[in-house]
């Protein structure tokens, strides 16, 4: 592994042996539409079969349960667009501590539901701003006047340690697998994911995938470090960041092979298509990846594929 960062097989291991408690160990399924579609073997990272119905449960849970007595009893504190939010809200419930949950006000009502659902009387939601990232900077102030903990959705090392557990899980489900097709958002899960991955299967190719009107890291890498992008099309929340992490680009920029921009309409057609093809229900971000085979089709042809798919 990369000794510029602290992520190992190891750390990873340690992760997964947190999180055996509170996370399902998800399918890696082999689906014969796409499959037969792109004419490869296309498998999807059954994430969406999670208990918060993302992976996000993972980073969150990893993180704070290896914060200290003092620090838990503190409060902790997190900004979240939605899938975030639910992964913080169900691991203070799991380790019964106070939680104060930042969301852009534009959330959607059924997200919030949620969130409180998994968080019940352990949380406390603040709704602000209209992005995410404006939502961040009131959850950090707020954070740094009451003296409690940030939990940031993508650019700490115990939450990608946590998202890294995804990969551990892919490593023990199948082997020689030419490429692993990843979203990026803020870049944990693709710094997690494509770091244990460089470790274990080398030869495996890492392509990134962001929405055509948030192209992040698209920026980042063009840039040499992360770069606010003036605006961003909020279609597909789960990945509209307007600057990846520190952390998180340095990792990815070492383990990406290229990153796929997706236009959103083609992600909006394959929402239906998994819907009605497959029966599956996706958010946004959780067909970016799947919307961008087809952009890629001439590359994976009779290749195996594998998808991060979130909900």
């Amino acid at each position: 592994m990369s000794s510029h960062n602290t992520l190992s097989i190891q750390s990873v291991q340690e992760a997964a042996e947190r999180l055996q408690q509170v996370v399902s160990k998800t399918p890696l399924q082999l689906n014969a539409t796409l499959s037969k579609q792109f004419g490869a073997n296309i498998y999807l990272k059954r994430e969406d079969l999670q208990v918060v119905r993302s992976y996000k449960l993972r980073g969150a849970y990893n993180m704070m349960s290896s914060l200290s007595k003092e620090e838990l009893e503190g409060g902790v504190v997190c900004a979240s667009a939605g899938n975030h939010a639910q992964g913080f809200a169900y691991s203070c419930k799991a380790l019964d501590i106070k939680g104060t949950i930042f969301m852009p006000s534009i959330t959607p009502k059924q997200k919030i539901t949620q969130t409180k659902m998994f968080g019940e009387d352990n949380i406390e939601i603040i709704l602000t701003g209209d992005t995410y990232d404006d939502c961040a900077n009131a959850a950090k102030r707020f954070t740094v006047q009451n003296n409690m903990t940030f939990v940031h959705p993508f650019d700490d090392m115990k939450v990608i340690e946590g998202q890294a557990t995804v990969a551990l899980e892919i490593s023990e489900q199948l082997n020689n697998i030419d490429y692993i097709i990843l979203p990026i958002g803020g870049g944990g899960l693709c710094a997690g994911v494509g770091t244990f991955m460089h470790g274990v299967s080398p030869a495996t190719q890492i392509i990134g995938t962001e929405p055509e009107g948030a192209p992040s890291m698209t920026e980042a890498l063009k840039q040499g470090q992360p770069a606010e992008l003036v605006s961003i099309d909020r279609f597909v929340d789960g990945a509209a960041v307007k600057k990846v992490g520190d952390i998180t680009f340095s990792m990815c920029k070492e383990i990406l092979n290229k990153v796929v921009l997706v236009p959103e309409g083609k992600i909006c057609t394959t929402i239906l298509e998994l819907y009605n093809k497959d029966a599956i229900v996706v958010e946004p971000a959780g067909a970016l990846s799947i919307a961008a085979l087809g952009l890629m089709k001439d590359s994976i042809l009779k290749k195996r594929c594998l998808h991060r798919k979130r909900q």
